[in-house]
């Protein structure tokens, strides 16, 4: 079972709140949910818009025709009706107009819902009892649910489900880490980690400190700064403030101070189109800077694994003194995915090491100035050599995974945000999923895999396949089968099924 509802209207209407209301009663019905947002840059007005996927089994993506559209303003109706499924149903807000509901409008429209999905009004009512503890907001929603008549039979399902956005993830992942300093200047979209963390510093007894400095520039050096203090630290931000960071990522690579930084993409180059995703930034991750010095590069599919990723990083960044790199983006971070998986165990972080002296110069081993040849030489084989380690520690992690049929000769290469959409596309098809959560270090069974299949496929969310050049280079195979989407917006699954079905 699959259903798309797709909820619209103005920026600044509450789109989210009535998506979020849905997605949580569906959640404690045992129902898995994924709410795709779809918005312009402004803060009001324009046309904006959530698509929340539903279905009894797992679900990561949304498609590209709609059962149900529930209209916050007239021209969401107009704009989106030819995605329309027949039957389909639309609900409108101008049918509560007249009940003076004012901002308890949306409960209206959340309550309608459930209704036409088939739920009793008690499970509807609980919850926005527990929600809001207000009868306004409870008579809002005997409203909605009267107004509208059962098209679905959902019937709650016994077992937990929870819904994250990768943002929360990437949070959670750093708290369990006991991150000590969040530096971060407003980027979208990684702001909502710094949101999230900022929550937890108010809401909570720990140590955290979330600061806000006067751009990414101070964001990065002040995290050096706090890490070499002692501190666990992160930075976060997005392509163009990345961009920002580079000098200071060099100076990582010979001061050896640990840095975790949160790089979440967006469309590029440039502002590009600032709040719909890509996955072009894969090369700046892997060769920001200057000079030669080691780095790890991982990238989540979904938000249990940016839990796990997350932990990882630090764990890392910290063990070898390195510069770890979680790579994400707009669709990963914004998008809210449900599961029944729970993350893995936390791992310890390594103790804080003794007193010592770092320097932006080369130096010898009590942090001393020096221009010796010699001494730059070893230092330079020093600092390459730790890749060896590195990579060594990164196969206790899952550097690599694999789903579908794992005797098929059609391999599907991938990374990222596109899992869920590509777990959903090859359902009921001949082909296994390779999916790339380490980009460096790069795990050799990729080889292994493409040597062993008949076709391969790369799909990526840019224009040039970055991760087919990263392959090419490691391993000398060029993957001529690709699926490349650069238009800043995901793969639906159904046009994806499509794509890789025409090249098999």
């Amino acid at each position: 079972m699959k259903l798309h509802i797709l909820i619209g209207g103005k920026a600044g209407q509450g789109i989210n709140k009535i998506s979020g209301i849905i997605s949580k009663i569906l959640a404690k019905q045992g129902y898995f949910i994924f709410n795709y947002q779809d918005y312009p840059s402004v803060i009001r007005g324009g046309n904006k818009f959530n698509i929340v996927a539903i279905s009894d089994n797992r679900i990561g993506s949304i498609e590209s025709r709609i059962d149900g559209i529930i209209a916050l303003n007239p021209e969401t109706v107009e704009i989106h009706k030819r995605l329309l499924k027949t039957p389909g149903f639309i609900i409108d807000i101008r049918k509560f107009e007249k009940d003076n509901l004012g901002i308890n409008i949306n409960v209206a429209l959340a309550a309608a819902l459930i209704k036409v999905l088939g739920f009793s009004k008690e499970t509807l009512i609980k919850e926005i009892d527990s929600e809001f503890k207000d009868k306004q907001a409870v008579n809002a929603a005997n409203i909605g649910y009267e107004s509208e008549e059962q098209r679905f039979k959902l019937k709650k399902i016994n077992r937990e489900i929870k819904s994250l956005s990768g943002s929360r993830a990437i949070a959670q992942g750093a708290l369990n880490s006991k991150i000590d300093f969040y530096f971060s200047y407003p980027m979208t979209p990684a702001t909502r980690v710094m949101e999230e963390l900022a929550i937890t510093q108010i809401n909570s007894k720990n140590n955290l400190v979330v600061f806000q400095p006067e751009n990414e520039i101070a964001a990065v050096n002040a995290s050096l700064g706090a890490s070499f203090a002692g501190a666990r630290t992160m930075t976060g931000t997005s392509g163009g403030g990345f961009d920002l960071m580079t000098e200071a990522l060099s100076f990582q690579g010979q001061s050896e101070i640990p840095l975790v930084i949160y790089l979440a993409s967006r469309s590029g180059p440039g502002t590009g189109v600032p709040t719909y995703t890509s996955q072009a930034d894969l090369d700046v991750a892997l060769r920001a800077g200057h000079g030669e010095f080691p780095r790890i590069v991982i990238a989540p599919g979904d938000p249990i694994e940016a839990i796990e990723k997350t932990n990882e990083a630090f764990y890392l960044s910290e063990k070898f003194s390195s510069l770890a790199i979680i790579l994400s983006d707009k669709h990963l971070a914004e998008s809210e995915f449900s599961s029944d998986r729970k993350p893995n165990k936390i791992l310890n972080l390594p103790a804080k090491k003794s007193m010592f002296k770092a320097s932006s110069y080369e130096h010898d081993n009590f942090g001393n100035t020096t221009e010796s040849a010699e001494i730059t030489k070893k230092n330079a084989e020093r600092r390459i050599a730790k890749y060896d380690a590195i990579k060594k520690e990164c196969k206790k992690f899952e550097m690599i995974k694999l789903y579908g049929k794992k005797d098929s000769k059609n391999l599907i290469i991938a990374w990222g945000s596109t899992k869920t959409a590509i777990l959903d596309a090859i359902e009921g098809l001949d082909c296994k999923f390779l999916q790339v959560l380490y980009l460096k270090p790069m795990s050799g069974r990729i080889k292994e895999e493409i040597i062993k299949a008949k076709k391969v496929i790369l799909i990526e969310n840019n224009s040039t396949g970055q991760l087919g050049r990263l392959i090419r280079e490691k391993t000398g195979i060029k993957i001529k089968n690709r699926i490349l989407k650069y238009d800043s917006l995901p793969f639906k699954s159904d046009e994806l099924k499509k794509e890789i079905m025409e090249i098999k």
